[in-house]
This record gives structure tokens, C-alpha cells and sequence, in this order.
């Protein structure tokens, strides 16, 4: 395998921390985007039900926004009727969809990038091979001795290689495209929950108002 990267030529080295840095993003939006993390299941009901007869103190508050990122929305709600127990229902909502619009950020972290791999690693590829390309014809000249003069067999081989440039960046770009396209569903599903639960909860803590 290093020989055939080291055959390949420099435009193969950018291609290289293309699937590095793909790889370690992919780990990363695994572990970030665990249920747990995002939308635990019972997270909306059991904030419902500890907040039914009062508001909860500032403590439960902070246990409840360091939870998850649903629990970050619905802290919001309950740190806004903490600060001013008349607030209106337009300020409820608001500062939850200020929380919601934090949470999609951190949900959406890494994805254009991943995206703008999937869509560089083609053309970094195609890029490496016409580099090749060029070299190898640009090198024969009669009596000169360089790969593939009068030589068809070595002609090939030197094309070849240059075609690992064009291979390599689909290898890298064909995976990163499908975990992109899986991410960005998984955020969206989760961003439509988000705002369902938010909808439910800013509901009930409108009846908690004085």
C-alpha cells in the first residue's frame, strides 16, 4: 500500500488527510449524536412532572440543561420563568428558540464539512491522475529514456498508477458522502423532535405562569 501511495505522486497526499480528517468527523458526529445525548425518551415527561405544582429551583434547572440537548431547550423555558414569573408567553417561547436555534448549531457541527470532503475528494482525485498524466506523456521524447518510451507495457504501468489518484479519491469520497447523508437525516429527525417537545413543554409551563 505505500509503495502504491508513494507510485501515486504528491496530489495523493492531500487525499490522504481528506479520509484522516472524514474518519475522526465521523467518530466525532457518532458519539455526539447519541440518543442520549440529544432526545432521551423520558426527559420531556419527567421535566413535565417535576414542574407541575411549582417552577423547580435554579439547581434541578442546571441538572436538567447539563442532561442533553433537549434538556438545554427546556431549561430555557424554566430559567426564563425563574427571572421573571409574569413573563409572557412570546418571551417563554422566545428564549427556547434561542436555546433550540444553539442546539441545532451544535447538532449540524461538522457536516458541511464532511460534505465539502465528499464533494473535493473526486475532483482531488481526477486532479492527481491528469497530473500523472501530464508527466508520463509530457516525458516522451525520442532517446529519452523515461517511462514508457517506445515501451507500451511500461506506458500502462505508468497510467496505471496515475489512475490510483482517481480511484483512491472515490474510495475516500463514496463512504464520506453516505455518513454525511445519514447524519444530516438523523439531525433533521432529531431537530423535528426538538421542536415537538419544545412546543409541548412551552404549553405547560404557560400554564405555570402567575
Amino acid at each position: 500500500m505505500f509503495s502504491i501511495i508513494v507510485a501515486a505522486g504528491w496530489p495523493i497526499w492531500p487525499l490522504l488527510a481528506c479520509s484522516i480528517i472524514a474518519l475522526a468527523l465521523v467518530i466525532e458526529r457518532f458519539t455526539s449524536l447519541k440518543t442520549v445525548r440529544v432526545l432521551p425518551p423520558k426527559l420531556l415527561d419527567e421535566a413535565i412532572t417535576v414542574s407541575h405544582g411549582s417552577v423547580p429551583g435554579p439547581d434541578v434547572v442546571t441538572k436538567l440543561e447539563r442532561n442533553s440537548m433537549l434538556g438545554q431547550v427546556l431549561a430555557a423555558g424554566l430559567r426564563a420563568l425563574n427571572a421573571n414569573p409574569r413573563c409572557t408567553e412570546d418571551d417563554l417561547r422566545a428564549a427556547m428558540e434561542a436555546s433550540g436555534r444553539t442546539v441545532a448549531h451544535k447538532l449540524e457541527r461538522y457536516l458541511p464539512a464532511l460534505a465539502t470532503i465528499a464533494s473535493a475528494a473526486p475532483l482531488l482525485g481526477l486532479l492527481g491522475t491528469v497530473i500523472g498524466m501530464i508527466e508520463i506523456f509530457g516525458s516522451q521524447s525520442p532517446g529519452s529514456g523515461a517511462v514508457g518510451s517506445g515501451n507500451p507495457a511500461q506506458l500502462a504501468h505508468g497510467i496505471s498508477i496515475a489512475l490510483y489518484n482517481t480511484a483512491f479519491g472515490l474510495i475516500v469520497a463514496i463512504p464520506t458522502l453516505i455518513f454525511w447523508r445519514y447524519f444530516r437525516s438523523r439531525v433533521d429527525e432529531y431537530l423535528l423532535n426538538l421542536e415537538l417537545s419544545g412546543e409541548r413543554f412551552a404549553r405547560h409551563l404557560n400554564a405555570l405562569r402567575k
